[in-house]
């Protein structure tokens, strides 16, 4: 997927997300559920205006960040490598933040029928396989894949610490679909403790990695 495709696509669903808000406006409450917790009950609040217009605008946000990272690293001849895979996980992200925008305003309009986890948590396990594709992908940057001391240190160990974080995060994309038919703590602990996991994992190889290195 090109860059022009990629800021066509997520552009263009961030406007048809404001429109729908603003369509949605006068059906609206003035105070809108704005989270969730583990048990999928609602538990914060959030005034209509920035219910209709804070994900769009975060994700515009998002989305203009991602686009300028690759323009200001010092090593954006090794994101040109993998800009593919990375054009297709900014599209994912696009997607999903406006998925979980849909889903506020559907629970805000009376369709309270679902459970927040269950609907969240599937894409949430593709969104981790996107990552797990886009680890396996990366070569050695500033911004964008498992940035520890040691990963920006050394190919050899960027390499070995993505190889193995790729295989991770899909391991975890599958938990967080399995959480999706639970819901509630179940879910929550089939999401949270293999990412975390995976992540304190990960930096403790990469060190380790390092420090074989270097004593050869």
């Amino acid at each position: 997927m090109t860059t022009k495709i990629t800021t066509i696509i997520g552009f263009t669903l961030i406007v048809i997300a404001l429109i729908a808000g603003v369509v949605l406006w006068n059906q609206l409450p003035d105070q809108m559920a704005s989270h969730w917790n583990v048990n999928d009950e609602v538990d914060g609040y959030i005034s209509k205006f920035w219910g209709v217009f804070l994900m769009p605008l975060v994700t515009l946000g998002m989305m203009v960040l991602f686009l300028v990272i690759p323009n200001i690293d010092p090593l954006k001849a090794n994101i040109a490598q993998f800009r593919e895979a990375f054009n297709i996980f900014i599209v994912l992200i696009v997607v999903f933040m406006l998925y979980v925008h849909k889903l506020t305003l559907a629970w805000s309009l009376g369709y309270q029928s679902f459970k927040m986890s269950t609907a969240m948590l599937p894409f949430m396990g593709v969104l981790f396989f996107a990552i797990g594709y886009l680890l396996r992908k990366a070569k050695r940057n500033f911004f964008i894949g498992i940035r520890t001391p040691w990963t920006l240190s050394s190919d050899t160990v960027w390499d070995k610490t993505h190889q193995l974080g790729s295989i991770l995060f899909m391991l975890s994309g599958a938990f967080a679909i399995a959480g999706g038919f639970f819901g509630g703590m179940t879910a929550f602990w089939l999401m949270f403790v293999p990412l975390i996991g995976s992540t304190l994992f990960l930096m403790v190889y990469s060190y380790l990695l390092y420090r074989n290195e270097t004593k050869a």
